[in-house]
Order: structure tokens, then C-alpha cells, then sequence
């Protein structure tokens, strides 16, 4: 009997040595494989059938290459971006909604709008969205020209009416030197409006995070927690179904199990675009690119939280493809060092000057 317990004491203090010390190899390992470039890392956990792209450093928006060529109609988009006379009431703007200095966003639960008018739902950063192949939560602009008009004309919104807007534009002479510098043609049309602000805000692009650095070759730029965090994202927290490649978004619409939640109640999102019945609840996946600056997170910014979505999607992960969700078991410790990790893939912004309107 003396024997036996020496034994199993032996056996308890092996394993505890074990787990107690278990956790700095496994780092170091990870750390090993990170430092390898990305196309070498760890297979992520993806579910069947979804067309993945690997994480990776800051895309610049192509826009940008012909920057010279196209700084005064880049110019003109930016001033009218910010001139609040766009609006019925003059009081306002695109960038109400989306300011330089939160991001580009309003960090409002949901936007406010003409006359106090809240809109149903969360205004999200208009940073990188030259990437998205459509535009809206729901999908409903084909691209940025046609986004522009959107606002403008939306009752709820801007209460403006863009077939008078450029009347009362041609009453500014300022604007009609820009819009002459921008295409030697003073004329002011719905179509030169919308194409100067799509211009703009093509860019307008997220700064370069620290995750940036880790990538360019700066390895042990990442503490461990975030290091593990990197590696959560891209297995076990299966993150890479929907959030890959450099923008953390894969362009596509998913059914989030949010729709049926929050103020906003029962949005049909993508259905209401589509009408086929597999796009109900659906919204388009946000880039994860600043998220921790961007919040109120979601379509209709009922998480304030970034450690309440995590929860969320640890109860009920969504399995894209699919109408039935999984637990995903991660642990409070897990979670953290996922959280530990989206700081790295954001960055406060950057100082922005507004421009001066014209008169």
C-alpha cells in the first residue's frame, strides 16, 4: 500500500510539472512557426468548401497609384464629403457619419440622422472599402458611384435630393473651380458628384497596425498573448471562415444569428436585396481591420462590448454554408488572448485635416 501511494504521488507530481510548464514550449513552438512567412503557417480551421485567403500585410488601395493624376478630383470628393450643404437641412454631411478621428465611423449605436431621425442601423468605417464588391449591410449598392447617392437621397438620412443638389452647387463659385480643376469641364452633374466622393473614399485606408510589422519581419514584435491570440484567430476560433485574408473580411454576406436581436428587430438584411429565401439574415462581413476602434460592433451596433461577441460566437459559432451553428469551447484565457490579438490589427487614426469648404 506504501508503495502504491510513493507511486501515484510520483505520477501526480509528473503530470503537474507537466502542465505547469507545458505552455512554454507550446509558445515558444508557436513563435517558431510565425516566424516563417505566412504562406508557411499552421493550416487554419476553415469549414469545408470555403475559399480562404491568407492573413497579411496592409493592402494600399489602387486608387492610390494614379494619386497625382487624380488629386483634384480627389480633392473635390473630400471637400464634398464634409460640406453639409449635400444636405436639405445644411446640417449634414457624409462625414457625420464617418470622421476621420473614430475611424471613420460615428460610434453611435446606431446613426442619427435628418431631423434626429435614427437610422435602423450601425454606420460602418468607410476605410478600405474600395475592396468591397458591394456596398451597404445588405448589399444593396453595386459599388461606391452608387453608394454616394444613397444618403443623399435617403429621407431618413441626408433628406436631400441629388437631381437639385447640383443647382444648388453651381450657386458656390468655389465649386465650380473645383469641379472645373477636377475635369476641365466646370459642368456639375448627379454623376460628377457621386463619382468625386466614390474617389475619395477610395482613399481612405485603414493605417498600419502592429500586426502589419509582425508580418513585414519584425517577429517578436507580438507578446506571447498576442502571439497566441494570432493563432486562436486562425484555428481553434475559426475565425478564417469569414475574416481572411489582408482586409479580415472575405467580401461575402453571413447569416450571423443577429438579425432577430437588438433594436433594430427582424432586418432581413441581404433578403431584402436578393429576395431568395437562403439570404435571410444575412449582412456583409465587416473587416476586422481597426475593430477596436470601430464599436458598436454589428449591423445594428447592439454589441458595445468586443468581449460580448466573443461569448456570443463561443456559444454559437456560425458555420458558413450552413443553417446550424457549434460551441467553439473556447476558454476565458482564450478569449483574452483572441481579444489580445485584435489590438494588434488595430490602430488608432491617424490625424486628418479637414478640408475648407468653399464659398
Amino acid at each position: 500500500m506504501r508503495k502504491l501511494l510513493v507511486l501515484i504521488s510520483l505520477v501526480f507530481s509528473v503530470s503537474v510539472s507537466v502542465s505547469f510548464t507545458g505552455n512554454r514550449p507550446a509558445t515558444a513552438d508557436l513563435r517558431k512557426q510565425y516566424s516563417r512567412p505566412p504562406d508557411k503557417w499552421p493550416a487554419p480551421f476553415v469549414a469545408p468548401g470555403v475559399k480562404w485567403k491568407e492573413l497579411g500585410e496592409l493592402p494600399l488601395s489602387p486608387l492610390l497609384l494614379h494619386s497625382d493624376s487624380l488629386k483634384h478630383l480627389i480633392e473635390l470628393g473630400k471637400t464634398l464629403f464634409f460640406d453639409p450643404r449635400l444636405s436639405s437641412s445644411e446640417k449634414i454631411s457624409c462625414a457625420t457619419c464617418h470622421q476621420p478621428e473614430l475611424s471613420w465611423t460615428d460610434g453611435k449605436e446606431r446613426s442619427i440622422g435628418h431631423a434626429g431621425a435614427i437610422n435602423k442601423r450601425n454606420s460602418p468605417t468607410i476605410q478600405n472599402s474600395w475592396f468591397y464588391q458591394k456596398l451597404f449591410w445588405d448589399g444593396r449598392a453595386r459599388d461606391l458611384e452608387d453608394q454616394a447617392f444613397a444618403p443623399i437621397n435617403s429621407e431618413s438620412e441626408m433628406h436631400g435630393d441629388m437631381r437639385e443638389l447640383p443647382r444648388n452647387l453651381r450657386k458656390i463659385k468655389g465649386y465650380i473651380a473645383l469641379f472645373d480643376s477636377a475635369f476641365d469641364d466646370p459642368g456639375i452633374d448627379p454623376d460628377r458628384i457621386a463619382t468625386a466622393i466614390a474617389t475619395f473614399e477610395r482613399t481612405v485606408i485603414s493605417p498600419r497596425t502592429k500586426f502589419d510589422e509582425f508580418v513585414s519581419g519584425k517577429r517578436n514584435i507580438l507578446t506571447n498573448a498576442e502571439l497566441r491570440g494570432l493563432h486562436l484567430f486562425r484555428t481553434k476560433a475559426k475565425c478564417m471562415n469569414c475574416h481572411n485574408g489582408p482586409l479580415f473580411t472575405d467580401n461575402q454576406f453571413h447569416n450571423n444569428g443577429f438579425h432577430l436581436n437588438g433594436n433594430a428587430e427582424n432586418d432581413k438584411g441581404l433578403y431584402n436585396v436578393s429576395h431568395k429565401e437562403e439570404d435571410l439574415g444575412k449582412f456583409k462581413t465587416p473587416s476586422l481591420r481597426d475593430v477596436m476602434k470601430t464599436g458598436p460592433w454589428m449591423h445594428n451596433g447592439m454589441m458595445t462590448h468586443i468581449n460580448d461577441i466573443i461569448v456570443h460566437y463561443n456559444k454559437t459559432s456560425p458555420r458558413p454554408g450552413r443553417t446550424t451553428t457549434e460551441m467553439l469551447y473556447l476558454s476565458n484565457k482564450e478569449m483574452a488572448d483572441l481579444i489580445s490579438f485584435l489590438h494588434t490589427i488595430s490602430a488608432s487614426p491617424p490625424a486628418f485635416k479637414r478640408p475648407v469648404l468653399p464659398e
